[in-house]
């Protein structure tokens, strides 16, 4: 598991970029960065990342998040705790695709969260934050 400190704190996306889309693959090389209030924050080299792994990134609040390179090649970052056993655990867990939308598998009781919005698909009442991401 590879652990990057950024200066941020997890807040709403700033309105002016958004997330990654789904549809959209980012460039092969660069500075991986999330954003953060009305910032962006490099968290890693795009080419520290590999495909279908996760890598848990802490947060200087103690809080982490999680930054997937999905087999298309595009990077997603959502919080890393798991909401249902409150582990941070989210960054081993198993991509995957339901209709078309990438998720993650928590790798302890197998809840999946959608990587573009964090909505839990087994439990519509729960979610995870997620992260804007860019490649530079």
């Amino acid at each position: 598991m590879t652990t990057a400190t950024i200066t941020t704190t997890r807040q709403s996306t700033p309105s002016a970029t958004p997330a990654t889309s789904a549809t959209s693959a980012m460039p092969a090389t660069g500075a991986v960065r999330l954003a953060h209030g009305d910032g962006w924050f490099t968290v890693c080299d795009r080419g520290l990342l590999t495909p279908g792994r996760g890598v848990s990134v802490l947060l200087p609040d103690g809080d982490q998040a999680a930054v997937f390179l999905d087999r298309s090649g595009r990077v997603h970052a959502v919080g890393n705790r798991d909401p249902f056993t409150g582990a941070y655990v989210l960054a081993r867990g198993l991509l995957g695709s339901a209709g078309g939308r990438p998720f993650v598998a928590s790798p302890l009781l197998k809840q999946r969260f959608d990587l573009a919005t964090g909505a839990c698909l087994d439990d519509e009442d729960v979610s995870v934050p997620v992260f804007a991401v860019r490649v530079e």
